[in-house]
Formats: structure tokens, sequence, C-alpha cells
């Protein structure tokens, strides 16, 4: 039997050795730029090569507070996934927002993303985001913060998305885009709840997850659209005691 270990670390736990692996696992796993990401983001971005992450952004752009955090996984000593999150407060709630959520392609369908998010978790959350081009990721938080998916509150994010953005201290979730029929009722484009981030990473591998899901469930989020990702905005529901 596969032991699993999870772990979990303050802002101020993470050391630099944690970061390259973390780096590391983000670069070989994540996903590889898309076939307009050049033209829209740089030359660096050439279509099929991997995204990669250095441990300095990840520093600095994933861990910008003090209650920030840092979860991760191994399965028989190896790093087999972690996951970011930054909070801040809005109206008096804290918010808990996932900057990121990594799992290693050969320990996928193992139930390893929903664990990092219960993990990372805290009884003082109020809310719960993120922002994903894949399905994946925002059913794994559906699951880790027991609100189905397909019930999820459509309502609570268009009330309340665009202020838990802006406040955010993350820049990328501060400055994207919120787009689809849920924050703009003339939109036709198929998008319901998503945000345009400029984020040009092939969604061949998550269209194809898209159809799978929508082959069981009833799918909230609308489409997929090159250069934007779905977003999920959850209210926390309390552990049982």
């Amino acid at each position: 039997m596969d032991k699993k270990v999870y772990e979990g670390f303050k802002s101020d736990q993470v050391t630099d050795e944690m970061l390259d692996e973390a780096a590391k696992l983000f670069s070989e796993n994540y996903g590889v730029w898309g076939e307009h990401a050049a033209e829209r983001t740089g030359k660096f971005a050439k279509a099929g090569r991997p995204v990669r992450l250095s441990k300095e952004r990840l520093r600095n752009e994933y861990l910008p507070s003090d209650i920030s955090s840092y979860v991760r996984v191994t399965v028989n000593g190896h790093l087999a996934g972690n996951a970011f999150a930054c909070r801040w407060s809005v109206d008096g709630r804290t918010i808990c927002w996932i900057t990121q959520l990594v799992v290693h392609r050969d320990y996928r369908e193992r139930g390893l993303a929903a664990g990092l998010l219960d993990e990372i978790r805290l009884d003082g959350d109020d809310v719960y985001g993120v922002m994903s081009s894949h399905p994946a990721a925002c059913l794994a938080a559906s699951r880790a913060y027991k609100r189905p998916i397909d019930t999820a509150s459509l309502e609570f994010m268009k009330d309340n998305a665009q202020s838990i953005m802006k406040a955010s201290p993350v820049g990328y979730v501060r400055d994207a885009k919120l787009r689809g029929s849920l924050f703009e009722s003339e939109d036709s484009s198929g998008l319901v709840s998503s945000v345009d981030t400029g984020f040009f990473v092939d969604h061949e591998e998550p269209l194809e997850a898209l159809a799978w899901v929508r082959e069981s469930m009833d799918w909230p989020l609308g489409e997929l659209l090159d250069g934007y990702e779905f977003i999920l905005i959850l209210q926390a529901r309390r552990r049982s005691r």
C-alpha cells in the first residue's frame, strides 16, 4: 500500500529547497504553451514548450501575505503534488484563495488534489476561491469544501467576485477580468463563470476533461476559451464537531 503524507506550512516556514521542488513539479507537470501564446505573451512562450515557474516567482507572487500557506503530499517519499493558498479579508470575511494546485501526472486520479485542498483550509476561512483552466481543479475544490459544483451558488459568485478579487494581494487575481454570462448578461460567447487572464496555456487536456465531466453532470461554469480560465468561489461549510 502506498504511503501518503500530507504536510502543511505557513509562508515563513517555506524554505528555498521546498520552492525549488515546487517549481520543478510545476514546470514538469502543469502544461505547455498554446498555439497563440508567443504572439500574445512573448517569444519565450513557444507553442508546445512547458510553462515554467521559478522559485523566486513562487515566493513573491504565490506567498505574498503572512497568512499564506503551502501544502504538499508525498507518496512513498516522492513529491506527488502541492498547493499554495493566500488569505485576505473582505468585509470581515476571510478569503482563502488557491493560487496554485499541481499534481504529478503519475499520481493523478487518486484524490490527491482534493486532499491537498482539504489540508490547506482553516476553521476561520469564510470563502474559498480558485481560478483554473482545468475542470479537475474546480471539482477538487468542490469536493474538499463540501460544496457540489453543480449546486454551487452562482448568485453568490455574481454578487461577490468583483470585491473579493479587487482586494487580493495576488496580482494575477486582482487584475483578472470577469467574463461570461454570469457577470455580463449580454455575453453570448458560451462563457458563464470565467476570467480573462491572458494566460495562453494549451487547453487540449482541459477540454478533454471537460467533455468527460459533461457526460456525467451539468457543468455550471460554461465553455473554456483560449486565454481564459474558470472561476469558482464557494462559501465555507464549517467542519462538524
